[in-house]
């Protein structure tokens, strides 16, 4: 016989966070032929961060989308560190509740234990690169 089961659901107003990812963009962008890497690369970050969030509303901040098209349509950078932000939509006529907002958080060097660089940054307010290698 089966238990009874609360079917309670958790609500996801509760869940404005932010996280923060590497997204190897080489992989995903690799094969795709050289005039449609760039293109092909902001969806793929589109698609990441809506996995990522469970959100279907994803935007794109202006600083990211230049840090991407930086190096022209052909040349991708191989990695990429995003911060997204999942936040209440506040437009009355909205579809979805919550959007994912994606921004360029810059780094010098892809090696090391990023938890540790966050909270030196968090901490002391640094808003350059930093290079964490302990």
């Amino acid at each position: 016989m089966a238990k009874d089961q609360k079917t309670t659901k958790r609500s996801t107003l509760a869940d404005v966070v932010t996280r923060e990812y590497t997204i190897h963009m080489h992989k995903l962008v690799f094969g795709r032929s050289l005039r449609k890497r760039a293109p092909h690369a902001i969806k793929a970050v589109k698609a990441f961060a809506e996995k990522a969030m469970g959100t279907k509303d994803v935007r794109i901040d202006a600083g990211l989308n230049k840090a991407i098209w930086a190096r022209g349509v052909k040349h991708i950078d191989h990695r990429i560190r995003v911060r997204i932000a999942r936040k209440r939509n506040d437009e009355e006529d909205a579809k979805e509740k919550l959007y994912s907002y994606v921004t360029y958080v810059p780094v010098s060097s892809f090696k090391g234990n990023f938890a540790f660089c966050r909270l030196l940054d968090y901490k002391f307010n640094i808003n350059q690169p930093i290079s964490c290698i302990p």
